[in-house]
């Protein structure tokens, strides 16, 4: 016999087969038992979540010679005939290769002829999205008001392409994306009725890679299957995909937290070494840090994470190593560099530039900052020490020390001590200088100094915006511009563009590299 690959081989052929859709089987199977079936139905979801496959098990249960009923036998001419694709009253049609308003047309003369054999006509347009503004208009009338003998299933990736009007007209049902444990249960189901040697560990990770589609994983392993001799182990599946070994993310995240940019370097060297997709391991290293963010937050709940509860235990382990805050700058950090890399035409030397920061700004105990012990009240050691004591008022005053309200200072003079007031501000609050050396400086009007960030950066002005971190940030700028000034934050698209010669973060790229801008996007 020929030989079928396991997504068709697997295809659900009943109900109660339908993997991950439980939401979508309860109201087929209620509206087959109450006679309450719609004329027209719109499937909606993303892609190898079962939506074509419902649709055959719902024409089956209505042609079925015991139908409509919630169990198709599967066995009568009817669901025979179906199940290989060959009935003539279940008509099957591409959207996406019959577009124009002629085949609705044709569609429409034949809705007028009863069925063959079975009790309804039923046709199932996959894609329909793809359909042609034309094609939908002549198909309104027929699908408001059908014969009784006629049903449509419409199946679809992007139903906010289809029109208010098509879409007032049918019941729509969404699909979800299959959860990972759901994919690993079913795919246990598959190795161990072929006689396929596999770890688990395998199976979440091809679990993961199909992203909520169980028709992806389900090649995926039909792949793997072929591709391996013996049993199919983890190496298999990372060299066939491209992806990046769980492990490999602990480890360069370890290497963050100990200050380990010679090590992450070389882990990262390593990974291109070995052919890995860069972008990809990007793409996984965010996803780590926001896995990070949820293991601290919720205690490392399995049902958020979708993933092992090994891996779980191990990412709520890792994660006493950051502070929130520090987990979102590195977060918006990674993400940044993406967009940084569309600039550069490249990724290496940017994901590089990124690492050796991170491994930089990771300060010993900023994962738990703790304020410094203020000092006894000045009136107890006037006596003692009135020098010391002039040290300490001037330390513990809050506002910036006062200055002729009538002095000015120019932003050219602000940005010669930048440099400066970022780094006594890390000295004293790691995260306010990290947030602070993300904002270009814009204008200086009445002794106001205003900061823009880029608009997505909402959570970096929010913290500077705190009534400690403003002081804190007023009096450092007041003190080393020798200026009264007052800072204002803002959002800005212009700062989201500004040019590569004033991106901070650009311009380290280019200095540790010797690099230099060859393209700028207006």
């Amino acid at each position: 016999m020929p030989y079928t690959v396991f997504a068709l081989k697997w295809r659900p052929q009943n109900f109660d087969e339908i993997v991950g859709q439980n939401h979508i089987v309860l109201t087929l199977k209620s509206a087959l038992q109450k006679g309450r079936l719609a004329h027209a139905y719109l499937f909606a979801g993303p892609r190898g979540v079962g939506k074509t496959s419902t649709a055959r098990i719902l024409a089956k249960a209505l042609n079925c010679k015991n139908g409509p009923t919630i169990e198709p036998c599967g066995k009568c001419a009817s669901c025979l005939e179906i199940a290989q694709s060959r009935s003539l009253d279940v008509i099957e049609i591409d959207g996406a290769s019959n577009t124009g308003v002629d085949d609705v047309r044709a569609l429409r003369e034949n809705v007028k002829f009863s069925p063959t054999t079975g009790k309804f006509k039923i046709y199932i347009i996959d894609e329909v999205h793809m359909l042609s503004t034309a094609a939908f208009n002549a198909l309104l009338k027929t699908l408001e008001e059908p014969p009784d003998f006629v049903k449509f299933i419409f199946a679809t990736t992007h139903p906010d392409k289809i029109p208010s009007t098509v879409l007032s007209r049918c019941q729509r049902l969404d699909f979800r994306r299959v959860t990972l444990m759901e994919i690993v249960k079913q795919l246990e189901k598959i190795t161990a009725a072929e006689n396929i040697k596999v770890d688990k560990e395998v199976l979440f990770t091809i679990a993961k890679a199909s992203d909520g589609a169980l028709r992806d994983a389900e090649s995926i392993l039909d792949q793997l299957a072929v591709f391996s001799k013996a049993a199919i182990s983890l190496k298999d599946v990372l060299s066939v995909l491209g992806l990046v070994e769980q492990e490999m993310l602990f480890e360069i995240t370890e290497k963050i937290i100990q200050k380990d940019s010679l090590g992450a370097l070389k882990l990262l060297n390593d990974l291109i070494d070995q052919g890995k997709d860069i972008s990809i391991f990007l793409n996984n290293l965010i996803e780590h840090f926001r896995n990070l963010m949820v293991a601290k937050i919720t205690k490392a709940d399995q049902k958020l994470i979708d993933l092992p509860q090994e891996a779980c235990d191990k990412l709520l382990k890792q994660s006493q190593s950051f502070s929130l805050e520090e987990l979102f700058i590195t977060f918006n950090t990674l993400v940044n560099t993406q967009e940084m890399s569309k600039r550069l035409e490249s990724l290496r030397i940017p994901l590089e530039v990124t690492l050796v920061k991170l491994c930089h700004d990771k300060k010993e105990g900023s994962a738990h900052y703790t304020a410094p012990k203020q000092q006894p009240p000045a009136e107890k050691k006037i006596h003692h020490a009135p020098i010391a004591n002039e040290e300490i008022k001037k330390t513990a005053e809050p506002e910036p020390p006062a200055q002729e309200d009538t002095k000015n200072i120019s932003l050219e003079a602000v940005r010669a001590v930048w440099a400066n007031i970022i780094e006594t501000l890390s000295k004293v609050k790691m995260s306010v200088a990290t947030y602070l050396n993300e904002g270009a400086l814009v204008k200086i009007e009445k002794n106001i100094l205003t900061i823009a960030f880029p608009k997505n950066y909402s959570l970096h002005k929010e913290s500077l915006e705190t009534r400690e971190n403003r002081a804190m940030i007023e009096r450092t700028v007041s003190e080393l511009s020798n200026c009264n000034l007052k800072v204002n934050f803002i959002l800005s698209q212009e700062a989201a563009s500004k040019d590569a010669e004033d991106d901070t973060f650009l311009k380290s790229a280019l200095e540790a590299f010797g690099g230099r801008v060859i393209r700028k996007d207006e």
